[in-house]
């Protein structure tokens, strides 16, 4: 029988200790009701104490969810606990979290202070706290430094005086994680009564080792985890949520399970990165960009054979509606076919997908990613080898304050046409100058332009909708360059004209 995990999520804690990443009482409140949805046990609402801002983000964050436990954070101060019990007074589960630093740096540089000294406070603290709600969870800050028998003094005492929760934090990121798990042992085995709580991870990733440093903690009894999603956090950031809860799905064999609805962490994650105005890395595990996608194409070709190939589980449990094939110049055929496919574009003949294939390979030269347009207008290129016009040439002048000039060669059956024209945009000066070639009555009726990724070295891609003889066609352009688009579009349309029996 599998043992609960219980997960204490700290985004709008310790993940809004970031600067920059501040949100205000309706973001807070939005992504404290995702949380909810995901499936977090307890959601640490903010520190009341530290601005009237948190204290009315803690009372609306209370109003807002019905069924996790809302957690205010405060110093071993009583007006720090006064506090977070006021503004925990709406929530429906409530918890105080209280602790003080307990490693001999924090007791000598920061508190003036020794050992006994942090260990009444500690005390006072919990009981103190204990006054207003019954679950208390005390943290021992800096823990992952504080020498262990110490520890399991302090930790022994809290739980004595009332404590529901000990936090074991690695404030630093310092601890290795066989350290760190011998820690959580250590405790495990020398507190009396430990039953009585529960013991919590905190790590932090100065040393990118904040997951590593949480899973050893749960190998060793720990049975909570705090957690931000994306592992946003003070400085380097903290254990993040979506890797701990697809490690253990990943890893039934532990024989440890959250409450975690994981289909929801992509959707979870976007949010918070959106809010916070924190970019997720592209290789960040689970939730990243790259997290399920594929370039090289040793690896396309495998994941088209299986997915289990190269990958070890399942984009839609996270919320990934599928893998993603990566064109890059490092793609095969094999890809390409494959995206073709997807795109409705079927080749039986390999001569014909090997000069698509080639073109791509220009393409991707210059580009850093294929995309399905780019794909499209590949496949396209190959389907006007076989059209009756086609574009030889195009130079276009153009700037401020001067007419816009287009010169423009075509090749029609093949035979060669030349014409120049001028235009109030080069875009408008290319067409007049095709038209004077192509002598048919014709109407431009829709004109759009699309930068796919955005970037300055993107594909634009034009569609067009021309009209003649009382029948609207449509064409299609792609191109670095916009003004070489658009009368390829123009062009595409002109060849459906004589497909159609009407050039």
């Amino acid at each position: 029988m599998s043992e609960r995990l219980f997960v204490f999520d700290t985004t709008l804690r310790d993940g809004e200790q970031v600067p920059g990443c501040q949100l205000n009482t309706v973001e807070k409140i939005q992504v404290a009701r995702q949380l909810e949805q995901l499936g977090v046990d307890v959601i640490e609402a903010g520190f009341p104490v530290s601005s009237p801002g948190d204290f009315n983000s803690v009372i609306e964050i209370s109003k807002a969810v019905t069924w996790p436990t809302i957690c205010a954070l405060t110093r071993a101060v009583e007006k720090d606990i006064d506090v977070a019990a006021d503004a925990l007074s709406y929530a429906r589960h409530k918890r105080i979290h209280t602790g003080i630093g307990t490693s001999d740096e924090h007791i000598q540089y920061k508190f003036n202070s020794n050992r006994e000294e942090i260990l009444e406070r500690a005390v006072a603290a919990v009981k103190y706290a204990k006054r207003y709600v019954e679950d208390v969870e005390f943290y021992a800050e800096d823990a992952g430094r504080t020498d262990n028998e110490y520890l399991a003094h302090v930790v022994e005492a809290v739980i004595k005086a009332g404590a529901t929760v000990v936090n074991i934090p690695d404030t630093t990121g310092y601890c290795l994680p066989e350290e760190y798990g011998r820690k959580i042992k250590y405790l495990m085995e020398h507190v009396d009564h430990i039953d009585r709580a529960i013991i919590s991870t905190h790590c932090h990733n100065d040393l990118g080792m904040a997951t590593a440093n949480t899973l050893s903690g749960v190998q060793n009894g720990a049975r909570q985890v705090e957690v931000t999603v994306n592992g946003i956090g003070e400085r380097a950031g903290n254990t993040a949520l979506e890797e701990i809860a697809m490690i253990l799905k990943c890893h039934r064999q532990m024989g440890i399970e959250t409450n975690i609805n994981t289909r929801r962490i992509s959707a979870t994650s976007r949010m918070v990165s959106s809010l916070m105005n924190m970019p997720v890395q592209a290789n960040k595990a689970i939730v990243g960009r790259n997290a399920f996608a594929h370039s090289s194409g040793i690896h396309q070709d495998g994941v088209l054979k299986n997915v289990s190939t190269y990958e070890i589980m399942d984009p839609k449990d996270v919320g990934v509606d599928d893998t993603s094939i990566v064109l890059t110049a490092r793609s095969g055929r094999a890809a390409l076919k494959h995206r073709l496919s997807v795109l409705g574009i079927d080749y039986d003949d390999p001569g014909k997908l090997d000069k698509i294939y080639e073109r791509f390979l220009r393409l991707a030269d210059k580009k850093k990613e294929v995309t399905d347009d780019d794909v499209l207008m590949l496949a396209g290129a190959d389907r006007k080898d076989s059209h009756a016009i086609k574009l030889d040439f195009l130079q276009v002048t153009t700037g401020m304050g001067v007419r816009s000039v287009a010169s423009i060669g075509i090749d029609i059956s093949g035979q060669k046409f030349e014409e120049a024209s001028t235009g109030n945009g080069p875009v408008d000066a290319a067409i007049k100058a095709l038209k004077k070639i192509i002598l048919k009555q014709m109407t431009l009726r829709e004109f759009t332009i699309q930068a796919i990724n955005k970037g300055s070295d993107d594909v634009g891609k034009v569609h067009m909708q021309v009209e003649h003889d009382g029948h609207l066609y449509y064409g299609f352009g792609a191109n670095t360059d916009i003004v070489t688009a658009s009368v390829d579009a123009y062009i595409d349309c002109i060849n459906k004209f004589k497909t159609a029996g009407r050039l």
